[in-house]
């Protein structure tokens, strides 16, 4: 699936959507490693196969496969992290806290690219998953690495932005659905 033929499914409704998703996809603000690489992580943490699908092709126009791999890595280990560490955040009893996670992450350390992009791709991932824990620990990282807040803001604005594309297809597609019946 390419870029036009997302940018075609999503509804009326979703103009800005649609307007948001064209200004990101020529936003220059990032490195095109970085950024299509956070495209891809982003895409897959949707969970909406229409996204994932346009987004890993137009990465594959851009990225290794070893970056290609790092960006699914980043979102497949924030997944499970992601969950954890909320649960663990959030829970009312804060024993559970001070526990070792027992979570093997081990690609975190050594992600195959840049360290700042993964921490960048696993910021925004964790942003859509909603880890308070998690955007907290990564921000943190990038910030200790130099990466400037403007970088870090634009990274979860791309992740909003895809998230926002995923949310219009399945309302539209959900409006289709409703229509037919």
């Amino acid at each position: 699936m390419s870029i036009e033929d997302l940018k075609n499914l999503i509804p009326d409704f979703a103009k800005d959507v649609r307007l948001n998703l064209t200004s990101m996809l020529s936003d220059e603000a990032l490195e095109p490693q970085t950024k299509y690489g956070l495209f891809l992580a982003s895409a897959i943490a949707t969970r909406n196969p229409i996204v994932v699908a346009a987004l890993e092709s137009l990465a594959a126009e851009h990225l290794t496969p070893a970056a290609i791999a790092a960006a699914k890595a980043a979102a497949s280990v924030m997944a499970m992290n992601n969950i954890y560490y909320r649960f663990a955040h959030l829970a009312s009893n804060k024993e559970y806290a001070g526990m070792p996670a027992r979570l093997r992450m081990n690609v975190i350390a050594n992600p195959g690219i840049a360290k700042t992009d993964f921490e960048l791709w696993s910021l925004a991932v964790s942003a859509i998953n909603g880890c308070g824990a998690c955007i907290d620990a990564h921000e943190k990282v990038l910030q200790e690495a130099g990466v400037a807040s403007s970088a870090i803001q634009t990274a979860v604005r791309f992740a909003a932005i895809i998230q926002s594309v995923a949310i219009a297809i399945e309302a539209g597609s959900s409006s289709l659905a409703d229509a037919a019946e």
